[in-house]
């Protein structure tokens, strides 16, 4: 199917002529009702009867020929509201109902222009016939010629020898050919015969016969193929091919050959129900990989489902699988990145009513790798919010009975059942909150020891704990009345809470199911947990102390925020400190043209820098940016929070943390290019991590895209993440070719080599 505007034939020929009552006037005082102009004119749904308007007719002289002809010579206008025809001589003859433009004849009716030596109608405007046109769309970049142009009735239209194009006057870059076209707008259609694909009036594609959609009905047929070059797949054609199956699916199927390969089939597959929502199923499929062959058939599949059914019932799932675990480091796919390590099996269906949410859950991975994930078969979880029960008095209630299973041989299965009511007392106003939270965490585990490492533990088969927690947080918003430096206005957001949870043995209760510990931020200071889930409950009684501050300038736009706290443990335990790090967050919007954002945690009891992050970006003239970034985390702190990692398999990782720094930036260099750039360097390692350099060429109505990357390979082996210097790179280089118009996007559209590391806003205030 060649996608063609669906407005592009349908306007083509609807205009030829001015229809219906013909009410002549030669006064030169005749005034039109709209005086036509060369832009778009919308379509109005309102818009008066044709028959209703009068014609207005201006010409230099006016003679009859007989009783039923009359001749208009000498620089005829004829306008009807927005439609206008010029032309050198128009001849009416009520004889045979018909109307003759010749010489020079131009028509617009706000949606197309066209230019004619010759043009033909009846009285009535049912037949109208173009000789030798040229024509322009008013409403789209997109202009053509046709040697015969015939509307028959409102429906059916006949071009012969006709072509279409997106470049401007002059531009010979691309066309499309047609020896004959037929259009059927009740059904909505076109019919192509010898079409040709021409690029600078040589022919490059050829369809003997093609259907085209000129209406809102989709058409199953060929979409615009595209093509590309990289090093590690050679040459690349992809061709798409469209199946409209029926008015709620579909499905996309892409044939893409590369040289080196093979051929993959790329299937999109969507649906729309009338009541249970919409999905989309994709299915990659490579018969066989010419470059690995040792590895079989590589096939990758993506289910996705969304629907909410009669208000209160919604449905969800997201299941990806892939062939083998190699199978994004070696294709480029839709379903993930080759940076991916687990693909997620989930589905979910709940019932949620103004005070209750009930959800069934089953939870799945495909790791790439060795580990040995937990399998949430399922989960059932019954939450209840209800505010105000007594004056000032919210209740909740949060409770679910879970199943985890594992292949691991040395870790348990287990069933959890988790009760947790609530009471709140909130209380809000202008200046500030008071929020004053108690609640009780009831869980029970049935705990299926098998014969490994967790047989000689302290685990229990049945197990149970009750802990309780008191929390009570506050904060205030105030703001100055006397302008700083120079006109902002500042606001101090300060913000204090208190935790307390009682130290309970848990010993008995494998603690990582579903649970990982959390990272700290500043915001992360005034959690309630420290934790993702319940198989740990960790003990406190602490002070955690804050606050923001924000500048805005003269048009209340937010210029500045500086956020900082820390934690107070009271009666710590052991040897820990009193004191967590100092958390810091900054946003800065420095001008118009520089912004900023970074944070650090900072251990003032050890003296070290836990975490830090940076980003500047400058916004260069015309939409580019330059921006640098940074990041950095301590080893130790890497140690102290990832659950089970020891420090010799961390040093196959990094020896001594992680200090990165990138680069990007993307800007024109001249009106039609633009450049854009990355790179990525760990500082630890003495290794560049991944580099982009990409070059586009933008025309009138096509581009060209040329990028190179290069990116370190990850085998699966984690000692070869850190490659030794000038080992284990793979470098890429792709070239891309596009129309613009005819369904392509008229951006900048070229590879990116599938990096991972890519551009992110530093600032999230608000523009």
């Amino acid at each position: 199917m060649l996608p063609i505007s669906r407005t592009f034939l349908a306007t083509l020929i609807s205009a030829a002529f001015l229809p219906t009552a013909f009410a002549a006037d030669s006064s030169s005082d005749s005034v039109p009702e709209i005086v036509p102009v060369d832009q778009c004119i919308a379509p109005e749904k309102d818009a008066p009867d044709p028959a209703q308007q009068t014609v207005n007719v201006e010409a230099d002289s006016i003679h009859t020929e007989g009783q039923n002809q009359a001749v208009y010579q000498g620089d005829v206008v004829i306008t009807q509201g927005h439609k206008k025809i010029t032309a050198d001589q128009v001849t009416i003859n009520q004889g045979d109902n018909s109307i003759v433009a010749d010489g020079n004849v131009t028509m617009n009716d706000g949606q197309i222009k066209s230019n004619s030596n010759k043009v033909k109608s009846d009285l009535k405007g049912e037949r109208v016939e173009l000789h030798d046109t040229q024509y322009k769309l008013l409403c789209q970049p997109a202009r053509g010629e046709a040697t015969y142009i015939l509307k028959d009735g409102q429906s059916i239209y006949t071009m012969e020898d006709g072509s279409l194009t997106t470049c401007p006057e002059g531009n010979k870059s691309w066309r499309v050919k047609a020896t004959d076209i037929d259009i059927d707008n009740d059904e909505e259609e076109a019919t192509f015969y010898n079409t040709r694909f021409e690029i600078l009036d040589v022919p490059v594609f050829y369809w003997p016969y093609i259907t085209v959609p000129i209406g809102d009905k989709r058409k199953t047929g060929f979409l615009y193929p595209s093509g590309g070059y990289d090093t590690k797949n050679g040459l690349e054609i992809n061709v798409p091919i469209y199946f409209n199956l029926a008015p709620q699916y579909d499905l996309t199927t892409t044939l893409n050959y590369m040289q080196e390969r093979g051929v993959q089939f790329d299937n999109e597959f969507r649906y729309l129900t009338d009541g249970f929502g919409r999905g989309e199923v994709n299915v990659e499929y490579l018969h066989h990989d010419d470059l690995y062959s040792e590895k079989g058939s590589r096939w990758g599949v993506n289910f996705n489902h969304d629907g909410i059914y009669q208000r209160n019932w919604k449905f969800s799932v997201d299941y990806s699988r892939v062939s083998d675990n190699d199978y994004f480091e070696d294709l480029d796919s839709n379903i993930g990145n080759r940076e991916d390590g687990q693909l997620l099996q989930e589905g979910e269906v709940a019932y949620r009513t103004n005070l209750t949410s009930t959800t069934l859950k089953v939870r799945d991975f495909q790791v790439l790798g060795t580990s040995q994930p937990y399998r949430l078969m399922p989960q059932l979880q019954f939450e209840y919010n209800r505010a105000n029960v007594l004056p000032h008095i919210d209740v909740q209630w949060n409770s679910h009975i879970s199943r985890f299973e594992t292949d691991d041989k040395d870790l348990p299965d287990a069933t959890r059942v988790h009760l947790e009511p609530g009471v709140l007392v909130p209380f809000y106003a202008p200046w500030g909150q008071l929020t004053t939270e108690a609640k009780l965490m009831y869980t029970y585990y049935d705990q299926d020891l098998k014969s490994g490492q967790a047989a000689n533990s302290d685990l229990e088969e049945n197990a149970s704990r009750t802990v309780p927690e008191y929390r009570i947080s506050g904060s205030l918003f105030l703001d100055n009345s006397q302008k700083w430096l120079g006109g902002y206005t500042q606001t101090l957001e300060p913000r204090l809470q208190y935790l307390y949870i009682p130290e309970v043995n848990q010993s008995d209760i494998y603690d990582a199911y579903d649970t990982t510990l959390l990272q700290n931020d500043y915001y992360g200071l005034f959690r309630d947990t420290q934790y993702s889930s319940v198989d740990y409950i960790a003990a406190t009684n602490q002070l955690s102390y804050g606050a923001t501050s924000r500048f805005y300038d003269e048009n209340y736009k937010e210029r500045f925020n500086l956020s900082l706290g820390q934690i107070y443990y009271i009666n710590p335990n052991g040897s820990d400190a009193n004191l967590s790090a100092w958390a810091l967050e900054n946003e800065w919007n420095i001008s118009d043209e520089w912004l900023f954002k970074g944070g650090v945690q900072y251990d003032s009891n050890v003296s070290t820098l836990q975490v830090a992050n940076s980003t500047i970006e400058y916004k260069l003239p015309g939409g580019g940016y330059t921006q640098l970034n940074y990041r950095y985390v301590d080893k130790g702190y890497i140690l102290d929070n990832a659950s089970g990692l020891s420090e010799s398999r961390l040093n196959t990782y990094t020896r001594d943390g992680i200090s990165q720094a990138g680069f990007l930036t993307g800007f024109k260099v001249a009106q039609r290019w633009d450049v854009r750039g990355s790179y990525f360097y760990d500082l630890t390692e003495d290794q560049m991590l991944e580099g982009l350099v990409g070059v586009t060429y933008n025309d009138d109505c096509w581009f060209l895209g040329l990028t190179f990357t290069r990116h370190i390979v990850n085998s699966g082996n984690v000692a070869d993440i850190y490659p030794e210097p000038g080992a284990d790179y793979e470098s890429k280089v792709s070239l891309n070719i596009g129309i613009k118009g005819l369904g392509q996007s008229a951006g900048v559209d070229y590879s990116d080599g599938s990096n991972a590391l890519s551009y992110g806003r530093p600032f999230a205030l608000a523009d």
